[in-house]
């Protein structure tokens, strides 16, 4: 029997497509972190830190589960 070669044109588009939205998110990201997510020092209260605890839980069970740490480790 033989094998049929598979196309995988259409995920691979989807693949950069998706890889693509990634990169935009991220070079998004580190512009707001390199304006300190747009606070001034003077004005930072807990709330502020909240909401940055907030995205750090996020980001950490993306990179958690991307390299295979914390509740994603094998």
């Amino acid at each position: 029997m033989t094998r049929r070669a598979t196309d995988n044109t259409k995920a691979l588009d989807a693949f950069i497509a998706a890889k693509t939205e990634i990169d935009a998110m991220l070079e998004r990201l580190a512009a707001l972190s390199a304006e300190h997510f747009e606070t001034h020092p003077d004005e930072i209260n807990w709330g502020h830190v909240g909401t940055l605890n907030h995205y750090r839980a996020k980001l950490r069970e993306i990179t958690d589960s991307a390299f295979k740490e914390g509740e994603y480790a094998e």
